[in-house]
């Protein structure tokens, strides 16, 4: 391992200059710096002492799958895409969306801010108690945060050969570990190591020692954080991350070997006496203190590296408009200066501020969790999507071990410390939404739409092959309103008739060859999606080329949809020209053959008002000749008064007759359709031998009236449309219903 080591780092040495920071000195070193810290030094032992041997191996191990789980998730991201500066972040919000990658991008910068803090106050008490007893440790952690902020600002590539000389001395101080461990390796004090003795301190179990070393681990992302100055990411993250992870591995896996057997383990767990037994057992004592001091110093260095670069990217993006300036980056290798400098305030607000930082670690800790679940969580669902884009060079990554990390990151967090993982949990939770509110536009071809996409391509499948019943019909509609900005009427009122339960598509026409129209074509889809942008609608535009407009309308009425998606129903505007009367009645004729429902609503032209949302005055009158298209009418009227613009409109159902003698009988005929429907609406018996004077004189104030209509035969379309408009007379707005069945009130 050794030569290895070497040979690396002479490598990077020579290719440092060329663009970017190799795998040694990009991501092995900062891994196994991190990993390597002050748990290892200062509580390892008390680990081994209390859990015994065999339950210390199991730890390591436990701890050590989930953060190789982690990496190979992470392997197969990296892999998969082009890999830019941000880390966690930039790996997270490419795969699972904005919002995700929001969230932990504000709260894994925070995490790593007060990171600084946390370890360089460990490197205070360090040398309080080993090389200047007495002195303050607030002085002395403000002191070490000031030099590991000098060290960043000046730049990465200071910062890595910094880490160079650490990583030597934390191998020299490993060196002499060994050198006291081995010669001093007892059978009988192993043997009665192996078994733990959570009698010796109170308190404790194997839970507790899982919960205090596992943090010990938790470094495998800094190599990822710093993608953006890796030369080729994509190959050196992996191999960095996956052989750091190993290395430490081993040294942890030899070092609870070795403790276990030359030291008994009241010795270990005495955390009151001797806390640095790992330098008693050494052979060179003063090397296991530099060790300390190198681990920590270390660790500070890293999250002051990896911390502003995960915030220039997040400020990159926009998600915040707040933290744009943090992007702008300086010199030619772009570092984050200014990121560096508000990771440096947050940092020293910390230390004032936080006498004990113990009291946060455990938080700082959940937040790194939540960031290797949501790696595996990402890796989980792209694969189990199956996203064509999804093919990672990666070949070591399973959906079942994305899978496994994501539980047991979640498991640990809760292991750990269940009441701080509810909160970082809701904290990240609260980001989220304050994101999504936002409506971020922002999209990197992110999981988002392929997880909306999987799910709807199973949700169809699955409607397919279910029966139709007429209690699970919806409005599915299709409006011809023209280029809507003419008549936006039927665009809002098609929405209306939908409240939310259904469908609408606003269909155009454009008359014409396609190729010659192609453009006009793309022109008028983005006419229709500012139109209902603006409008607010809930609506999909469908824009066709055909050779005449009734042509195009059939056109789009059989082919529009998707299984059972397609309109059922056709909005369509009244005709007020003669010269349109024959083709609206061709157009009928056709959507009753393809078994659509149809709506024509006609707009008495003097009383429209300038806004098409305007909501007159006055009932909802449907007047009942029959279920054939009184269900149909019932029900969207229904839907009509379910929106919140309509809902102080009341519904009247409406039946004629010629004489009162058969006013009761019908009355209770009317009560009882409304009771069986379950629509609140009020009956009322109009008793008149003129139709045309009866519907004028009773819906004259009202806001909307429904009507039903049969489909004229051919040559007829003339004395249809007048007998039509005659009952339609001044009425503001009718809409005029030929139902094709499919639903009921009764269901």
């Amino acid at each position: 391992m050794s030569v290895f080591l070497g040979i690396s780092f002479v490598n990077d040495k020579l290719n440092n200059s060329k663009s970017g920071f190799g795998m040694f000195g990009g991501v092995f070193t900062p891994c196994t710096l991190t990993i390597l810290g002050v748990i290892m030094f200062l509580r390892f032992g008390y680990v081994v002492g209390c859990a015994g041997v065999f339950e210390t191996l199991i730890i390591i191990g436990v701890a050590t799958l989930i953060t190789l789980l982690t990496t190979l998730s992470l392997s197969a991201i990296v892999t998969n895409t082009e890999v830019k500066g941000g880390g966690a972040y930039f790996l997270i919000s490419r795969s699972l969306g904005a919002e995700f990658g929001g969230a932990i991008g504000l709260v894994f910068f925070v995490a790593q801010a007060i990171s600084v803090a946390m370890y360089v106050i460990g490197f205070s008490e360090a040398v309080v108690a080993s090389v200047l007893p007495g002195q303050s440790k607030l002085l002395i952690a403000t002191i070490c945060n000031l030099f590991v902020f000098g060290c960043v600002f000046r730049g990465a590539g200071w910062t890595i050969r910094l880490q160079y000389f650490i990583l030597a001395i934390l191998l020299a101080s490993l060196g002499s570990f060994y050198a006291g461990a081995i010669p001093d390796f007892d059978m009988k004090i192993f043997s009665e190591n192996c078994v733990s003795q959570y009698s010796v301190p109170p308190k404790e179990s194997i839970f507790t020692m899982f919960a205090l070393f596992f943090p010990a681990v938790t470094g495998i992302m800094a190599g990822a954080n710093m993608s953006g100055d890796l030369r080729d990411p994509s190959k050196a993250i992996p191999t960095g991350t996956l052989l750091s992870i190993l290395f430490t591995g081993a040294i942890y896996f030899s070092l609870a070997l070795l403790m276990g057997g030359a030291r008994e383990a009241s010795v270990l767990s005495n955390l009151d006496g001797e806390s640095l037994v790992i330098a008693d057992i050494s052979a060179v004592p003063f090397l296991i203190t530099a060790g300390v001091f190198a681990a920590t110093l270390s660790s500070a260095l890293g999250s002051m590296m990896g911390a502003p670069r995960i915030l220039q990217a997040f400020a990159k993006d926009g998600v915040f408009q707040n933290l744009r300036p943090f992007a702008v980056g300086s010199g030619e290798a772009n570092e984050p200066r200014r990121a560096t400098v508000l990771t440096f305030v947050i940092s020293q607000a910390a230390i004032l501020l936080v006498a004990d930082l113990n009291t946060i670690a455990p938080l700082i800790t959940m937040f790194f969790m939540l960031t290797y679940g949501l790696l595996n969580l990402a890796t989980f669902y792209e694969a189990i999507t199956k996203n064509p884009s999804y093919r990672p060079r990666f070949r070591y990554s399973h959906w079942l071990t994305s899978l496994a990390g994501a539980i047991g990151c979640l498991l640990v967090m809760f292991l750990i410390n269940w009441m701080w993982a509810l909160v970082a949990i809701f904290g990240m939770a609260c980001v989220y939404l304050y994101i999504s509110q936002k409506e971020v536009e922002t999209r990197w071809g992110d999981l988002h739409r392929g997880l909306l996409f999987e799910r709807t391509r199973k949700n169809l499948l699955k409607l397919e092959k279910e029966l139709h019943h007429p209690k699970n019909w919806r409005p599915i509609i299709l409006a011809f309103s023209g280029a809507s900005w003419e008549r936006p009427q039927l665009a809002v009122y098609g929405h209306w008739f939908t409240a939310g339960h259904g469908v609408l598509t606003l269909g155009y026409v454009i008359q014409g060859d396609v190729e010659n129209r192609l453009e006009r074509l793309q022109s008028q889809e983005r006419i229709l999606n500012a139109f209902i942008q603006e409008q607010k609608l809930e609506a999909f535009p469908a824009v066709v080329a055909a050779p005449t407009i009734s042509a195009g309308m059939e056109s789009l009425v059989q082919t529009h949809g998707l299984g059972a998606l397609r309109p059922n129903t056709v909005l369509l505007g009244w005709p007020n020209n003669a010269d349109k009367i024959v083709p609206f009645s061709t157009t009928l004729r056709s959507i009753h053959a393809l078994e659509r429902s149809v709506i024509a609503m006609r707009f008495n032209e003097p009383a429209l008002e300038l806004d098409p949302r305007t909501v007159p005055l006055g009932t909802i009158d449907v007047w009942w000749r029959g279920s054939q298209n009184g269900e149909l009418m019932l029900l969207l009227a229904h839907l009509l008064a379910q929106n919140q613009r309509w809902r102080s409109r009341p519904i009247r159902l409406l039946r004629m007759i010629e004489n009162e003698a058969g006013r009761d009988e019908v009355l209770n005929h009317l009560t009882g359709l409304i009771d069986n429907a379950r629509i609140v609406a009020t009956p009322h018996v109009v008793v008149s031998e003129n139709a045309v004077a009866a519907i004028q004189a009773t819906s004259r104030s009202a806001a909307i009236v429904f009507m039903g209509m049969a489909i004229p035969e051919e040559g007829e379309g003339e004395e249809f449309h007048q007998r039509m408009t005659d009952l339609a007379g001044e009425l503001a707005r009718v809409v005029f219903v030929k139902s094709e069945g499919g639903m009921s009130i009764h269901s």
